[in-house]
């Protein structure tokens, strides 16, 4: 019996060890993936998705859309606070394009509520491509939480690098390292869980999603 639980424990132990060094080989990987430099890609697509979540992005995708990248802008999650003439008075110069061209998703709370409210809304203007304006650390979960839910539209990431943030010596910041290792333990668990669950599909969940109010500006 003794043996059996000096075995038992060698294994888990083992096993641990395994994971640990799965999961720290895995972690460098999903560092060495991240952008170092803003987006810098030029094709034309259907419309632009900011996810919230820095005034970067926002000012960004409004400046995309201003210069012809994009027929339509969603900024996705916002604030149920800021109004639309709150974005405004932020750049007037996108005074234009806002009352034209630019949607409000009051909706989504996180990643998952983007990536669904950008499906409605992709599917509701009859975009084939989107340019995704997110943060570098963040757009590889951005792309895969869209891309389960639109896998027949093309995704073109714009990705912003805060300047805060520096990614080849993110051991050497306390903050920058803590904010990669919770963004790569979300990345993992949304890939184990896209595994699990069916990609997008189902003709009466789209229709119930349809329903869902996106604030026109």
């Amino acid at each position: 019996m003794e043996r059996l639980l000096r075995l038992a424990r060698n294994l888990l132990l083992t096993g641990a060890l395994l994971g640990a060094l799965v999961l720290g080989g895995g972690f460098l990987l999903f560092v060495d993936m991240l952008d170092r430099v803003e987006g810098s890609e030029s094709r034309p697509v259907d419309g632009i998705v900011a996810l919230t979540g820095g005034a970067e992005r926002v000012s960004d995708a409004l400046d995309l859309l201003v210069h012809g990248r994009g027929n339509r802008l969603l900024i996705t999650g916002v604030n149920e606070k800021t109004t639309r003439e709150e974005l405004v008075r932020q750049r007037p110069d996108s005074k234009a394009a806002f009352a034209c061209c630019v949607d409000l998703d009051y909706r989504a709370l996180n990643t998952v509520g983007n990536a669904e409210q950008t499906r409605v809304w992709a599917r509701r203007n009859g975009f084939k491509s989107l340019l995704v304006v997110t943060s570098s650390y963040h757009m590889p979960r951005t792309l895969a939480e869209i891309g389960h839910v639109l896998p027949d539209v093309q995704l073109v990431p714009h990705p912003v690098v805060p300047e805060s943030l520096d990614i080849d010596r993110w051991w050497r910041a306390p903050q920058t390292a803590k904010l990669l290792g919770f963004e790569y333990v979300k990345f993992v668990v949304a890939m184990a869980r896209m595994r699990l669950k069916p990609r997008a599909g189902d003709e009466n969940l789209a229709r119930a999603s349809e329903a869902a109010t996106l604030r026109r500006m």
